[in-house]
């Protein structure tokens, strides 16, 4: 879900860049044939940023040839990999994929780390969460990771209590609503820079800061990326399951990980905020797992 941790989830209407998807062919899975041949279509969130272009340039220096498809919806990208549009997307963190995968009955899975984003609050009224007056309402992203990360932004804060101290499950409905000092309400997650004239903050998504015309060092409260908790809200590369081997692919995410480049636009996306992570992929399925078994016992 991140860094723009996380770019931890959006809906923007992205049709327009899906036209032609079917066009090139893809790799097959295990990628053994000629690289050089073949194009691997990524989704992100926010194609503009300059580490897609270092991505690029750098996976070409090594003789793949990759398309960058830009979302503007977080629901979007993860439904077009389940369908084959695409061979990878890198837009969500590991609480976002596995909500995917228990609500569609799906197995997407993360093949490679790229950074954890703190999640900011904002505001164009108050300069501090401590001066927000009792009673505001403040606005929080609608789908269900990253509300359930706000509202333990907004907790952390002091400015509302959780009955259940907080949880990566956490809801409108675990707000304690008398022993907090303001309202909450949700909004899609793209909504919430746009919400700023109408409520006294907003907790948004690092990818649509830059849309509200803030920095991040606007932000009035965050959370703590260094949390050892925070494993769950590392942003990945995921594909279909049966690909997760498939060479090119981890040559790909090796390129992100390690050229120089491309970590200097991660960092210079995130304003100085995201922190590049290399974590083992046995952690992240192991982390994914746990958290799919969460999320179906707390569905039901």
């Amino acid at each position: 879900m991140s860094h723009r941790t996380t770019k931890l989830i959006a809906a923007l209407a992205a049709a327009p860049l899906l036209f032609g998807l079917a066009a090139c062919a893809t790799p097959a899975a295990g990628g053994e044939g000629d690289s050089a041949s073949e194009v691997v279509k990524i989704g992100v969130v926010g194609k503009g940023d300059p580490q897609w272009a270092a991505f690029e340039e750098a996976a070409a220096d090594e003789g793949i040839t990759i398309e960058i498809v830009d979302f503007g919806d977080y629901a979007q990208p993860n439904p077009a990999t389940t369908e084959g549009e695409l061979d990878l997307n890198q837009f969500q963190h590991i609480v976002y994929l596995a909500d995917y995968n228990v609500s569609a009955g799906e197995d997407l899975t993360a093949i490679g780390s790229t950074a954890i984003y703190p999640l900011g609050l904002y505001s164009t009224k108050y300069e501090s969460a401590d001066d927000i007056k009792d009673g505001e309402t403040v606005a929080v992203p609608n789908d269900p990771s990253n509300q359930a990360r706000a509202l333990l932004v907004l907790q952390s804060a002091g400015l509302i209590e959780l009955k259940s101290g907080g949880t990566i499950f956490s809801d409108l409905a675990d707000v304690d609503e008398s022993a907090s000092r303001v309202k909450v309400t949700a909004l899609e997650a793209s909504l919430t820079p746009t919400s700023l004239p109408d409520v006294a903050a907003a907790v948004i998504n690092n990818d649509f800061v830059a849309d509200a015309g803030l920095t991040f060092e606007d932000a009035i409260a965050q959370d703590d990326p260094s949390d050892p908790n925070a494993l769950p809200y590392v942003n990945i590369f995921a594909t279909r399951a049966e690909d997760k081997d498939n060479a090119t692919y981890k040559k790909l995410v090796e390129i992100f990980q390690t050229d120089p480049e491309v970590q200097a636009g991660l960092v210079e996306a995130s304003g100085g905020t995201g922190v590049p992570v290399v974590t083992p992929v046995a952690d992240l399925a192991e982390s994914l797992a746990k958290v799919e078994a969460d999320t179906k016992a707390a569905k039901g």
